[in-house]
């Protein structure tokens, strides 16, 4: 049976990318339908050609009110407030949802918790088959090394990012984190300046950077006395993410309602 797949957010750069990962993809998928802002200038587009693949008869529409009974999932890379407002529906419909978005609230993600009793759902900071991979490493890397080492992550992304740091960062430090019994909340460190002492061996540190156009790097750093070990994920375009989307909104069509992650969808837990 066909999965009816909705993209929000479908002028951005996530929303074509999607567009054409769905376009290209094998199975039983397809668009059924490209939602944007009501005041924005595409609406009334065609999206597959909004998305370079060509005509494909699915319209951009400006509410995802008009198109919910059309879809039966729903993949959201878009900002915090859209996205839990889109949960919302998704619940009032019954309709799967696929959520790439990062930087939620403690309130908002109370928000998704609740929905998740609902409907099936699957958030990820990231849906990058080889960053999920990563984070199995990071935790055998974590407990293999305890607490003889130093750990610090560093990641870069282009200059619209408007979250810092990524999610994806946030996750791998609460791998690692998790892996060592430590409370990140209590351990992280977000950027030095000054005179900041020497450094306590349970602080988890994080670098960011804004820069160009970078997709997205990711490196945890194990630094002991005389090594270190250093696992790192570059993503040189945006396909990595949209084609874990993709295959994880086909994947939740059968899936009972519940609070999901890519290791689910590619069986890594």
């Amino acid at each position: 049976m066909t999965t009816r797949v909705g993209i929000t957010g479908a002028a951005g750069r996530m929303g074509k990318t999607l567009i054409e990962a769905i376009a290209l993809a094998a199975g039983d998928l397809t668009l059924a339908a490209a939602i944007e802002r009501p005041e924005s200038s595409l609406v009334g587009a065609d999206s597959g050609e909004l998305a370079g693949q060509g005509r494909n008869g699915v319209p951009v529409v400006g509410a995802l009110e008009e198109v919910i009974a059309d879809i039966d999932v729903l993949i959201d890379f878009t900002v915090p407030d859209a996205t839990t407002a889109n949960v919302q529906t998704c619940v009032e419909h019954g309709v799967a949802i696929v959520i790439g978005t990062t930087g939620f609230t403690a309130p908002q993600q109370a928000v998704l918790d609740a929905a998740a009793a609902q409907i099936p759902m699957c958030k990820a900071s990231n849906f990058s088959t080889g960053v999920n991979l990563c984070f199995k490493l990071l935790d055998m890397a974590a407990r293999v090394l305890g607490d003889d080492v130093d750990i610090e992550v560093y990641e870069a992304h282009h200059r619209h990012k408007i979250d810092a740091p990524s999610g994806t960062a946030l996750s791998m430090g609460q791998v690692v984190a998790d892996a060592l019994g430590r409370d990140l909340d209590k351990v992280a460190v977000y950027g030095r300046e000054g005179q900041t002492g020497a450094r306590d061996r349970e602080t988890i540190g994080f670098a960011t950077v804004r820069a160009g156009d970078i997709v997205g790097d990711h490196t945890v750093t194990f630094a002991a006395d005389g090594e270190r070990v250093e696992i790192t994920h570059k993503a040189s375009s945006r396909m990595s993410f949209a084609r874990g989307a993709v295959r994880a909104a086909g994947w939740l069509k059968s899936a009972d309602a519940g609070l999901y992650d890519m290791q689910d969808v590619l069986g890594l837990k």
